[in-house]
């Protein structure tokens, strides 16, 4: 790191979370030591942080006091993580609908308040207090740690632009010195023809990043172009991957343009960072001092119970700081495969999930109404990978399906990719009629996100 990137690590970014009342650093520090803590250590943290939420939440929000009472307990009946099982589930319609009935009306006070993108077709306001707030950007900053980025880093975001920027010029201003400060460069991940990635490796080279952080999906895409137009000529740059699955042909891709230093992180909008990849590259340690993260597998009479290590499971999550708003096993729609609990080759002891395997809502049916995960069209990426840019699967409320695709070359679809689909799908998806549909283009999600699968739903009567 150069002189000013050490003045920014060491003193300015330091002394301007200070001076904002932020314990930034504080709380990375910490995190720093307990990251090395026995398992023992790191639950009974969660335990005492997890009591204070459940006796905070029952006191002062009117929905907690009545989801506890229905179910016949009390906040002290709940001691450590293994009882969380007896608190039902939260349900992303109950958190959207009674959003206001799940703030607190003893402080501490929301301080942030803001929108998911709504990719699962119910965008929900989140709110949550200062105190979550801080622990977020910490365990944030340690998980990028451990991918090899820091603070004085120089930084090279690809990365989707969900938000509207400020209406005014001096909001603008404010940001884009904000982000030569802190030696952050963003560049929207959306676009993906040759020339816009010919011009963003343009950037790259002269921006010359410490670090890329990157959409995976957009940072394979990238990868792909360096490499198919012979355009690297850096060494290696780390690179953290978040916002979607990093498949195992797209780190490929990725270490093939940028190095071997390529880390996966898990995250989702109500949370932030719930899961950070370390250098054993073996599954995902979760933030285990902020949030408590179980996989759960809904049984057909209707009951629950944690997933085993090896099978895949819910992902439900309890913001342990979040006291404003409180997120209580919250079902956020993602699919992951469970860890037994034990040390980390890397010496680390917090809980490892792994891998994400998508969202509950990506799960197709075939002819007969058997269900079938939609993941399976990621082994066919491999297949099309030479003949395709990209593709998206739909399936439509009558079971049909439908194959968007971009050809490598646009406007010229290699007959190859007819044979490959239907006998993928004829395999996998026995009786389902498909069409094969030629695009220029497959539009992102509001959040900057494309998504493999899309399964239509009918609509209410």
């Amino acid at each position: 790191m150069d002189l000013y990137g050490r003045l920014l690590h060491d003193v300015l970014f330091p002394g301007w979370e200070r001076l904002r009342g932020r314990p930034t650093t504080e709380l990375i520090g910490y995190l720093e030591r307990t990251q090395w803590a026995e398992l023992d250590e790191l639950e009974a943290l969660q335990s005492g942080f997890l009591r204070r939420l459940l006796r905070h939440a029952y006191r002062h929000t009117a929905f907690y006091r009545e989801r506890f009472d229905a179910a016949g307990i009390a906040p002290d009946d709940i001691r450590g993580p293994d009882d969380l099982v007896r608190v039902p589930l939260l349900e992303r319609p109950d958190a959207r609908d009674r959003a206001a009935d799940r703030e607190a009306t003893a402080p501490p006070a929301v301080a942030v308040r803001k929108a998911t993108s709504g990719t699962t077709g119910m965008p929900m306001i989140i709110a949550y207090n200062a105190e979550s707030r801080h622990w977020r950007d910490a365990t944030r900053w340690r998980g990028y740690g451990w991918g090899g980025y820091r603070t004085g880093m120089r930084a090279f975001h690809f990365w989707g632009f969900g938000a509207v920027p400020p209406a005014s010029r001096l909001g603008r201003m404010k940001i884009e010195l904000d982000h030569k400060l802190r030696r952050d460069r963003y560049v929207d991940c959306t676009p993906r023809g040759d020339d816009y990635l010919a011009g963003v490796v343009t950037q790259l080279r002269a921006y010359r990043p410490d670090v890329l952080v990157t959409y995976s999906r957009a940072g394979a895409a990238l990868a792909q172009y360096v490499i198919q137009h012979g355009a690297r000529d850096w060494d290696t740059i780390p690179v953290v991957c978040g916002a979607e699955r990093l498949w195992p042909h797209e780190r490929e891709l990725i270490e093939r343009a940028f190095g071997p230093a390529v880390f996966e992180t898990y995250g989702c909008r109500e949370f932030m960072l719930l899961a950070s990849e370390c250098d054993a590259h073996d599954g995902l340690h979760t933030s285990m001092e902020n949030l408590i993260v179980e996989l759960v597998v809904r049984e057909p009479d209707g009951t629950t119970r944690a997933a085993r290590p090896g099978e895949v499971g819910e992902v439900v999550i309890t913001d342990l700081h979040n006291l404003a708003a409180p997120f209580i096993r919250y079902v956020n729609g993602d699919l992951a495969v469970a860890r037994a609990p034990e040390r980390c080759a890397c010496g680390r002891w917090l809980t490892r999930i792994g891998p994400i395997e998508g969202r509950v809502t990506e799960t197709l049916c075939d002819a007969t109404g058997n269900a079938v995960s939609g993941l399976i069209f990621n082994i066919m990426v491999v297949s099309l990978a030479e003949h395709t840019r990209e593709f998206q699967v739909v399936q439509h409320v009558d079971r049909s399906i439908t194959l968007r695709v971009v050809p490598m070359t646009p406007g010229r679809m290699a007959p190859i990719v007819y044979k490959l689909t239907h006998d993928f799908v004829g395999k996998y998806l026995a009786g389902v009629p498909i069409r094969i549909e030629m695009v220029d283009d497959i539009p992102p999600t509001r959040a900057g996100k494309r998504q493999v699968v899309v399964v239509e739903k009918a609509a209410a009567a």
